[in-house]
């Protein structure tokens, strides 16, 4: 994985953070290069606050210490795609409009790469391997992400359920066993529906993934496992949730090539049968 994503951290937990550490993080944010050459006690310093608060702000970021904050600020100067988000605005070209979403594409992908770590992804798709059944749920556009994974999973023969009743959703959670799986997936974490799932498969031991923002949210706070996405991904309209929802995507398919390559002779067979059944269908 890239070192890099200590100003995307950062971002995302900003206004989360004890005053001494916003602090700091602040300043790292006005002065990246700055802060490459500088030692715990000078950054202390330069923020006002301490070479302490500093390494309590390392540890609200889950990195090993300062070094790893500068070594991923610096991947992140290095990074060809340091363009903002952009929203719709009055009087957008076409030309622009295919321009902006094209750099919120790449951009949504870049950053939510830097919040991919290797030991949990290993985690969850060994969960994936192990379930007889896996319930994954989101609302509005992260049921598009849920239903991609389902139409995904279900092409190597893995049972995967993806619905919007959710009184069907609780249902199947009552009759999963311990080794399935529920993901949840959540821009905000805090989408009330997709909680209460994560919730009930708590109750009953069943393991869970949640994909939701990087920092602190309710169903980070309750899932065993989470891949994050960047929580400044969206623009202030957020008009049609289109960098979440590519963010979303992406880990989906992370997670099933990661899955497909883990059991690739299978996995070739299943999708050629696939392929086979729908040519037979077609020529009906």
């Amino acid at each position: 994985m890239p070192i890099s994503g200590g100003l995307a951290m950062i971002k995302s937990v900003i206004n989360d953070l004890p005053e001494s550490e916003k602090k700091i993080a602040a300043f790292i944010l006005y002065n990246p290069n700055a802060v490459l050459t500088m030692t715990a006690a000078e950054l202390g310093d330069a923020s006002s606050t301490s070479s302490s608060a500093v390494i309590r702000l390392c540890k609200s970021l889950n990195l090993s210490g300062f070094q790893e904050l500068k070594m991923r600020i610096l991947g992140d100067l290095n990074s060809l795609h340091e363009a903002s988000y952009s929203d719709i605005k009055k009087n957008d070209t076409i030309k622009s409009i295919v321009q902006s979403l094209r750099n919120n594409a790449i951009k949504s992908i870049d950053e939510t790469l830097q919040f991919l770590n290797e030991e949990t992804l290993k985690i969850c798709v060994n969960l994936i391997d192990k379930a007889d059944t896996i319930l994954i749920y989101g609302m509005g556009a992260s049921f598009l992400a849920a239903k991609d994974a389902q139409q995904k999973f279900i092409r190597v023969n893995k049972s995967c359920y993806a619905m919007e009743d959710t009184h069907l959703n609780a249902t199947m959670v009552a009759n999963l066993a311990k080794n399935d799986l529920v993901i949840g997936i959540s821009t905000s974490g805090e989408t009330r529906e997709t909680i209460k799932l994560v919730e009930l498969a708590n109750l009953r031991d069943i393991n869970t993934i949640g994909i939701t923002k990087y920092g602190k949210s309710t169903l980070g706070k309750l899932s065993k496992y989470n891949l994050y996405t960047p929580s400044s991904i969206e623009t202030p309209f957020r008009s049609a949730a289109t960098a979440s929802r590519m963010s979303q995507l992406y880990i989906i398919d992370v997670l099933f090539m990661c899955y497909a390559t883990s059991k690739y002779d299978s996995t070739i067979n299943y999708l050629k049968n696939t392929v086979d059944t729908i040519d037979d269908y077609k020529a009906l």
